[in-house]
């Protein structure tokens, strides 16, 4: 008989063995050995550990790729990425919109290191191209891009990359494997925080590495031994049992984000909306190109960014007159999540670089979570409606509170 090949979605929910079905934690720092010289497969769990590797299994699977490494957080994902390619003199070619604390890690820890970086605008690839120079080994982007939504043309910057015998690596965190594959579309790394819409429930912190790359693999496992920064057993478990939703909450944010997006776009009060499933981005088509179907369509993810008229002040008062969306530095989760990139997760970034970057002062990221759309729309119009009156300082005092904002 023919071995049935699964669809991603199906193999994200697949289980292959007899064990027990939700998985199993084996919450041990370390494994009795034999004898000496033995070589066990675990040892002790900062190297390997069980749960953690059914996890990198898995990740890999969805990829057709060997199994991914796992880290504690994303940004120690990104960190053991770049002291396993990059050593003093190397430079980078950097995408200009990418999460902050990407950012933050080159300009106050890397740059420390004697590694230089350029900031780009990648949704140029030419732009990008004309960055590289002789000591360039590595294109880093993010796409969708954190917080613009910016789309990279990944077959675009792979073949430049292949061409001048470069790395490029894409943190895919937005997508995930299940709406992007960038290893199928030249990518040589993908890279995660599967803290994001991986594990969707806002409970374990944790990021991941894939590639095809056995020597690359094996390299960042050592330099995840060195360093101790592999993901704990339980939160590799509860990131495999997110993992079995992913395709399902993927579908159900994608869906309402879109709807989210379109309303927004015909509203008096916002005057700018970025989400490539919108028919009028300039990006839309290319986004049509590069994102995978899931339910017979495209989809295109459960995250945006818009603004306000009014700016600055505008925002903090709309953030204040939500009751449903929650006001936190995150996105992915089952609940509607609102960021304000320049004060939370680009605080760190100068204001320079941002404004190069497109995150304006009133830019605001919404995560659109798994609540009924209609509820997330009015809790968005009411908050529109109810702070386009008044100043900031009359929000405070209907509050009990007399403070202006600053």
């Amino acid at each position: 008989m023919t071995k049935k090949t699964f669809s991603r979605t199906t193999q994200a929910v697949l289980h292959r063995d007899d064990g027990p079905l939700a998985g199993s934690i084996c919450q041990s720092t370390t494994f009795v050995q034999n004898e000496l010289g033995s070589s066990p497969e675990f040892a002790y769990s900062r190297v390997a550990n069980p749960t953690v590797q059914q996890l990198e299994k898995k990740l890999g699977d969805l990829e057709n790729a060997p199994p991914a490494v796992c880290f504690s957080t994303g940004l120690a994902a990104e960190t053991a990425l770049f002291l396993t390619l990059l050593k003093t003199g190397d430079h980078v070619v950097l995408g200009r919109a990418v999460y902050g604390g990407t950012t933050r890690l080159f300009n106050e820890i890397l740059a420390d290191l004697g590694i230089k970086v350029t900031i780009v605008d990648s949704t140029n690839a030419l732009d990008m191209q004309e960055a590289i120079t002789d000591r360039t080994r590595l294109i880093f982007v993010e796409t969708p891009a954190n917080p613009t939504l910016e789309i990279s043309d990944i077959r675009a910057l792979a073949k430049i990359a292949e061409k001048l015998e470069i790395t490029l690596a894409v943190d895919n965190t937005f997508l995930t494997s299940i709406l992007q594959q960038p290893l199928e579309l030249g990518a040589d790394i993908c890279v995660y925080s599967t803290t994001k819409h991986i594990e969707g429930h806002s409970t374990a912190l944790g990021g991941a590495v894939v590639s095809r790359d056995e020597e690359f693999l094996a390299r960042l496992q050592r330099i995840r031994k060195s360093t101790g920064a592999i993901q704990t057993p339980h939160n590799a478990w509860l990131t495999l049992r997110g993992l079995k939703t992913l395709p399902l909450r993927l579908l159900r944010h994608s869906q309402s984000a879109q709807a989210v997006a379109e309303w927004l776009a015909q509203h008096s009060q916002v005057v700018q909306v970025n989400y490539p499933g919108l028919p009028g981005s300039r990006q839309h088509e290319l986004a049509l190109q590069q994102h995978e179907e899931l339910a017979g369509q495209v989809r295109h993810g459960g995250v945006l960014s818009f603004e306000l008229a009014g700016g600055y002040d505008r925002a903090v008062k709309f953030t204040r007159h939500l009751q449903l969306c929650n006001l936190v530095e995150h996105v992915g989760g089952l609940e509607s999540l609102l960021t304000h990139p320049a004060s939370m997760t680009h605080a760190d970034v100068s204001r320079e670089q941002l404004n190069h970057v497109g995150v304006s002062e009133s830019l605001l990221r919404l995560s659109v979570g798994l609540e009924d759309v209609a509820d997330i729309i009015h809790d968005l119009e009411v908050a529109i409606s109810n702070s386009a009156h008044g100043t900031i300082e009359s929000v405070d005092q209907e509050a009990g509170l007399c403070t202006q904002a600053s």
